[in-house]
């Protein structure tokens, strides 16, 4: 069972995601800030990460940075999420290191093909 660290600040986002994704078998890890996803990165090494890129403490172009900068955490595969949906956004999110994106609303079935690709 992989193991997704979801990063998200929206409760509501955050609740519905992660029970979608607990119904496909993912062990579901949470934080609410960029801040706290470098930390639990480090802590409890994830599969995959989920990271939305507009956070509270910390956002997560810096948080996706310091996960890709540190050798530990490095390997993990990062999808930015978010519902910033230019192209230039997605070029953000790549240069900050996420290996994928995805827009917000999310699409599951199109979402789960992505997970499938790092962490199936």
């Amino acid at each position: 069972m992989a193991k997704i660290l979801l990063v998200e600040d929206n409760e509501l986002n955050r609740d519905m995601l992660s029970r979608r994704l607990g119904k496909h078998g993912f062990e579901i890890l949470i934080a609410v800030n960029g801040e706290d996803s470098v930390a639990i990165a480090k802590a409890c090494e994830p599969d995959l990460i989920l990271m939305d890129m507009s956070l509270p403490v910390m956002d997560g172009w810096k948080a996706t940075s310091l996960i890709k900068a540190d050798p530990l955490t490095r390997h993990i595969p990062v999808i930015a999420l978010t519902a910033h949906a230019m192209d230039d956004d997605r070029q953000k999110a790549l240069a900050a290191g996420c290996d994928d994106y995805d827009t917000k609303p999310i699409d599951l079935v199109r979402l789960l093909a992505k997970i499938g690709r790092f962490a199936g």
